[in-house]
């Protein structure tokens, strides 16, 4: 499984989405609260940009008239036709057996030790001719 470097930690802050282009494939990463998801980024539906949409929250009703707001941020709504995908599991609200968007695995990893495993592709170089070059 190859690994893709999406952004530092630092400039990634909580509430926050990135989209990001991966082995052909358009991925959005949600931090949520400190913990990073990774979704398909295209809604099932009829392909609307998820990176695009709103992040929102659900409202539970136990019963008639109480009503309490729940999971701020975690949900995340088609910006075409306000479908609605869970950012923690891509699962739909409206059909969670039957509609899902894909999840990617994502997680936070040491500079150091990433450092160490990621290498930069290189190209051969040649200088065929000379210039003259002016310091100032």
């Amino acid at each position: 499984m190859a690994k893709h470097v999406v952004a530092a930690v630092a400039d990634f802050p909580p509430g926050t989405r990135r989209l990001v282009e991966a082995e052909e494939r358009k991925i959005t990463v949600f931090n949520v609260r400190g913990e990073f998801f990774a979704l398909n980024d295209r809604c099932p539906h009829e392909g609307g940009s998820l990176c695009a949409g709103k992040l929102t929250g659900l409202v539970i009703a136990k019963e008639p008239g109480a009503y309490e707001w729940t999971r701020d941020g975690e949900i995340i709504r088609c910006p075409w036709h306000g479908w609605e995908f869970d950012v923690r599991t891509g699962r739909s609200q409206c059909d969670p057996q039957k509609m899902r968007v894909r999840l990617y695995d994502v997680h936070v990893e040491h500079g150091g030790e990433l450092a160490e495993e990621l290498v930069a592709e290189t190209f051969p170089v040649t200088v065929e001719n000379d210039y003259v070059v002016l310091e100032i």
